[in-house]
């Protein structure tokens, strides 16, 4: 077996709506091969994997799985179950998981649930080279393997102040994602109302201020300028002038790195010439600069303060070690180290300690070795650094603070202009107030660390997460914008770019992303087919996108989710049978199920948009999956006696329908005329009844997004195909005769055109067309009966890119499909689309049509210009047929 790749989807997805890993598995040599028939091998994995016990699998039981492995299952079905169990051991367990067929013999997409990607990634392969080795009964290290995804998920995951930010956020319901694999910055809310943290700083922490926290010389200034206690230091750069400065400060002193963080490079309580050269050269590999300091005498502390408030407080002890009479100092910091909640770095609550040269220059200063053994209950400290990062421990103290003392660190706080930050003190006692010579601030660190808050070693843990959480969005603000998501086989551009155009003329600055592109304030951004959750990212990142608009593709659903948790409206225009045969979709009900995340995503409350004439949609609140929120269902209909239309109306719902060539909203009994079809430019004059149905769907979305009738019906009245909804229906006048270029690449949408072409009555109408060759035979050749019947002459063409096919098939079907279905069908081919528009521009007759379906749309409207093409609002035509259109 061998794993071809991974992916990752991050969002909501059609297997599940959390986080997961993607393995496209082939079996290879065990394809049809099942676990019953591979002797021993059953025996052998439950041995190494005793845990597989718990599995429930498909009997909805403790040992369910068991017993399908003994009965006999697929090894994708095997390695699904044993990555899930390796995510157990390794300590982020996951509990989704799932295999499906990938397409192809012996092919299987591997699908499991992820709370550390990175560690979930290993893991997988390890799963594959666990269940090979088991296969034929060869040795395998899970031990180590266990041991690298720690290291891994230790390295890659966040740390334990942004994770304890981040979960604060989730309980609160704010959006985020992480912005690189390892990094700690992490994007929270959306559009206008996103904002960014790395570790424990704020994206609106002032730079100055992080500059000044980082010099701790500087902090002591301004701190002492507004008579703030503070140490006497001097700042120096060799080591004679460290030992100067201790003769003029007066012993003991502090030595310090300018710019250290996490206590490194730090020595306390040093008396003589020698003790201070030597802690300068510790200091010096960490700073070019080497701060000599008073030492305060008394507790150290820590304060945290997050805006202008205190939110916790602890008494920080030095890593240390209590003697039981037996075992030596080596042998306790051993014993300690054993400690669950001690790892090392910042992975677990507690950092192991490390016997370094500054533990044994102390243990030697107090005249002790590793080897010796303390006396039952003796507490032997191991270090004068009193950081967490070096074994340290935590006390909470944050109801013991004396309020003067609190009042001195805000205002420290407000000196040095931090928003977060912890003050670390040096007092005889927090709980009593401040009097002269009593200690004071030693240090203002920017990006402090929440641990000894969050797991402190004694006292009540502290949700400092929160309070950062509250400082980024006060109670009442919002982290969202409103997101409307569009979906569905055809329309969904034009209504997609419909909304956006609304709610821009509201005055509202939308992000927008479509198949041609993202747009942000109305200016394209990024060009291509943008209708995946990375172009929503990207609308959702923009910080001055007050609404997002987002054209929501079959294509990217399937591969990657969803780019937003929810939406506040959902459209979905129709279902249609587009896309057989890719991505492992077989009927429409493949089609509907993917679609169907954009309607089971829209939040309580939200609204979906239904299009009532399409029969998937008209039963789609069936599915448990969809209306297991309570959420305001709105049906649309091109039919005013609409059965359905009828029903959600009579239960004092809202629905949107036409009526004698007016968009007419309705709330139970109620009624109110938005606009007529006809004031529309994008329907052609009424003729276009694919974008009535469109605008419909428009106007549903933005009613429901808050927008007045008149707001809608006069953004809708300047919404023109050739400038708002470009290579969709865009019409132009060339010579006597008129050339139109859309993007309908399946049946329904050849169907939708030749219905409107029927309606040009008296005009010859010529169909360029094609279909993309990634789709199934069965649709190919449909496309090519509706263009038989729809258009007086045919010209085939093929898209540049023929997607895995030979030069002429796709076109050699429809072809063939045309002369079955019309033997008498003037058909032609000509697979350069440029040729074939050229040729028939030559030729085009008075009054006569050209519809041709594009693979790419710029460079046929240059050639249109070379001949003078100009825009064209409609297809003119006598009255006495305006008037049968109309009808």
């Amino acid at each position: 077996m061998r794993i071809d790749k991974i992916r990752t989807i991050s969002g909501p997805n059609i297997y599940t709506h959390k986080p997961v890993l993607v393995a496209r598995l082939f079996l290879e040599e065990l394809t049809e091969k099942s676990s019953a028939e591979i002797p021993g091998f059953v025996d052998r994995l439950v041995a190494t994997l005793p845990g597989l016990h718990e599995h429930r699998c498909s009997r909805e039981r403790a040992g369910g799985f068991i017993e399908r492995l003994r009965e006999g299952t697929y090894f994708a079905h095997i390695v699904e179950h044993v990555a899930l169990e390796l995510t157990e051991r390794a300590g982020i367990p996951s509990y989704f998981g799932c295999a499906r067929y990938g397409g192809e013999e012996g092919c299987y997409n591997v699908i499991i649930e992820y709370k550390a990607e990175q560690g979930a990634r290993f893991l997988l392969d390890v799963a594959v080279e666990l269940v090979t080795a088991l296969v034929i009964d060869d040795p395998y290290p899970l031990e180590e393997k266990i041991k690298d995804a720690k290291r891994i998920i230790a390295q890659t995951e966040l740390g334990p102040s942004t994770r304890a930010i981040v979960d604060a956020a989730e309980r609160r319901g704010i959006p985020w994602f992480r912005i690189g694999k390892d990094a700690s910055l992490v994007q929270f809310g959306y559009g206008k109302n996103r904002r960014q943290i790395q570790a424990a700083v704020c994206d609106k922490t002032r730079a100055v201020a992080m500059e000044v926290a980082g010099d701790k010389e500087l902090t002591k200034t301004l701190l002492e300028q507004v008579s703030i206690p503070v140490p006497r230091g001097i700042l120096t750069q060799t080591w004679s002038e460290a030992v100067d400065a201790l003769d003029r400060i007066g012993p003991p002193v502090v030595v310090k790195p300018l710019d250290g963080r996490q206590g490194k490079g730090v020595s306390l309580d040093l008396r003589t010439p020698e003790e201070v050269a030597h802690a300068f050269h510790i200091a010096k590999e960490y700073s070019d600069y080497v701060l000599v300091e008073e030492l305060f005498k008394g507790r150290n502390y820590r304060v945290l303060i997050v805006g202008d408030k205190m939110v916790a407080a602890s008494e920080r002890l030095a890593a240390h070690v209590v003697g039981d009479g037996e075992h030596t100092i080596g042998e306790l910091i051993e014993i300690t180290n054993r400690d669950p909640r001690r790892g090392k770095g910042h992975e677990k609550p507690l950092t192991q300690i490390v016997v370094d040269s500054i533990v044994e220059a102390y243990l030697e200063k107090c005249g002790l070795t590793l080897e010796h053994i303390p006396h039952a209950g003796e507490t032997i400290p191991l270090r004068d650094g009193i950081n967490l990062s070096t074994g340290g421990t935590a006390i909470d103290v944050t109801d013991q603070v004396h309020k003067s003392v609190e009042a001195m660190c805000v205002r420290a706080a407000r000196v040095i202009g931090m928003d977060v930050c912890g003050v670390d003190l040096v007092l005889r006692d927090i709980s009593l107030p401040l009097t002269k010579g009593c200690g004071g601030i030693i240090e203002i660190n920017a990006s402090p660390g929440l641990r000894m808050h969050i797991y402190p070693s004694e006292g009540k843990p502290r949700d400092v997460g929160g309070a950062i959480v509250d400082l980024l969005y006060p109670p009442e603000t919002s982290s969202r914008i409103p997101i409307i998501s569009i979906t569905g086989t055809n329309g969904k551009t034009t209504v997609t770019r419909m909304i956006a155009h609304v709610i821009g003329k509201a005055r509202q600055t939308v992000g927008m992303t479509t198949t041609d592109g993202i747009y942000i304030a109305g200016e394209r951004i990024v060009e291509g087919d943008t209708t995946g959750p990375h172009s929503a990212r990207t609308v959702l990142s923009d910080p001055v996108v007050e609404v997002a608009v987002l054209e929501t593709a079959r294509g990217g659903i399937a591969r990657r989710g969803l780019g937003y948790d929810w939406a506040d409206v959902a459209v979905m225009t129709n279902i249609q049978p587009d896309h057989i045969g890719q991505d492992g979709i077989e009927t429409v009900e493949d089609i509907l199920h993917i679609k169907s995340l954009v309607a089971e995503r829209v939040r309580e409350g939200g609204t979906l948009i239904l299009n009532a004439d399409d029969e998937h949609l008209a039963r789609l609140m069936e599915n448990p999956r969809v209306n297991r929120l309570p959420k305001q269902v709105v049906y649309f209909s091109l039919r005013e006696n609409h059965l359905l239309i009828k029903k959600h109306l009579d239960a004092g719902n809202r629905a949107y329908f036409v009526r004698n060539g007016w968009i007419v909203e309705a709330v139970c009994d109620e009624e109110h005329a938005v606009m007529h079809v006809n004031t529309i430019p994008a329907t052609l004059n009424g003729v276009a009844e694919f974008n009535v149905a469109n605008a419909v769907a428009a106007v549903a979305a933005a009613r429901a997004h808050g927008l007045t009738r008149e707001q809608v019906a006069s953004s809708l009245m300047t919404f023109r195909n050739e400038g708002e909804n470009p290579g969709r229906n865009n019409l132009y006048k060339i010579g006597s005769g008129y050339v139109m270029l859309d993007y309908g690449h399946n049946p329904e949408a050849f169907k939708a055109v030749c219905r409107m072409a029927s309606l040009w009555r008296g005009r010859k109408v010529t169909g360029i067309i094609g279909v993309p060759g990634d789709r199934d035979n069965s649709l190919i050749i449909e496309a090519g009966r509706v263009a038989a019947h729809g258009f007086s002459h045919l010209v085939i063409k093929e898209d540049k890119d023929t997607r895995g096919r030979t030069s002429g098939e796709v076109a050699g079907l429809l072809y063939q499909a045309v002369k079955e279905e019309a033997p008498e069908r003037e058909c032609r081919v000509v697979l350069d689309e440029r040729v074939a528009l050229r040729m028939e521009i030559e030729r085009i007759r008075d009054g006569e049509i050209v519809v041709i379906f594009y693979d790419k749309f710029e460079p046929l409207v240059e050639m249109l210009k070379e001949y003078g093409a100009v825009s064209a609002a409609v297809v003119e035509i006598e009255s006495r047929q305006a008037s049968v259109a109309k009808a």
